[in-house]
């Protein structure tokens, strides 16, 4: 698509990205998966592996502990256990211990009910000043369970939201949450999250993007600039580089 105008405020460039994305990829719907504390946990359990590591690992553990106070009791060599399949089981046991008891000092119970009474950002540092928990894991926990208006920010939408223009290409991924929950309207926060992950899965992929097939390229900065030519010469000399005979 060419010949449209790059909208000059950040907020109406956010629309236009998304409005384009979902007629390629369609709307979602935001529908919590779980409740807050079992949100918790399974970003835990996630963290450095695939859903189809975790997800299983995390039901084995709601199964074989039912009360968030069973896993407590069990310690972490017991509940590593249980997660072996997640990886770094050792590790994650001792951090989902470790936030259950932290939770339970702070409120008295296995609960993260009183976050929905906090403003999202006293909620979002709540959650960060517990054991392991950086930017991303609280701001899906605050996402995808309570309907906050976070952005949770993984490779994916850090690599797309910094080509479009979005935010520069040096801020850093701790750093884009606050950053990008400054620019994207609150009402897309959730939108934003899911078209900028799927887009750069299927279209904006880090070694090779498709930019062929890209609905928003004469929006996206890295691309008018030159950056998917830049690429391309890169991967080429890098093959011709690995072809080389030696000498």
């Amino acid at each position: 698509m060419t010949g449209t105008k790059r909208p000059q405020s950040k907020s109406d460039l956010v629309q236009q990205v998304i409005d384009r994305l979902e007629v390629r990829y369609g709307r979602s719907r935001l529908i919590a998966r779980f409740e807050p504390m079992d949100e918790l946990v399974s970003c835990i359990l996630s963290q450095h592996t695939s859903d189809t590591s975790s997800f299983p690992a995390f039901t084995n553990l709601r199964a074989t502990f039912p009360q968030w106070r069973d896993v407590v009791e069990a310690g972490p060599e017991r509940v590593a256990e249980v997660i072996r399949k997640a990886g770094l089981a050792n590790q994650k046991s001792k951090s989902i211990i470790a936030c259950l008891n932290e939770i339970y000092n702070r409120v008295g119970e296995y609960s993260l009910e009183s976050l929905r009474q906090m403003p999202t950002l006293e909620a979002r540092k709540w959650l960060m000043e517990l054991p392991g928990v950086g930017p991303k894991t609280a701001s899906i926990v605050l996402c995808f369970s309570m309907g906050r208006e976070t952005i949770p920010v993984d490779t994916h939408i850090y690599r797309v939201s910094w080509r479009i223009g979005i935010i520069p290409d040096d801020t850093g991924e701790v750093k884009a949450h606050d950053l990008l929950m400054r620019i994207v309207p609150p009402h897309l926060a959730f939108r934003y999250h899911i078209d900028l992950i799927q887009h750069g899965r299927v279209v904006c992929k880090a070694p090779n993007p498709d930019c062929p097939s890209c609905p928003v390229t004469d929006l996206c900065q890295w691309y008018q600039t030159g950056g998917s030519a830049k690429r391309k010469d890169e991967l080429l000399k890098r093959r011709l580089r690995k072809a080389a005979p030696e000498t």
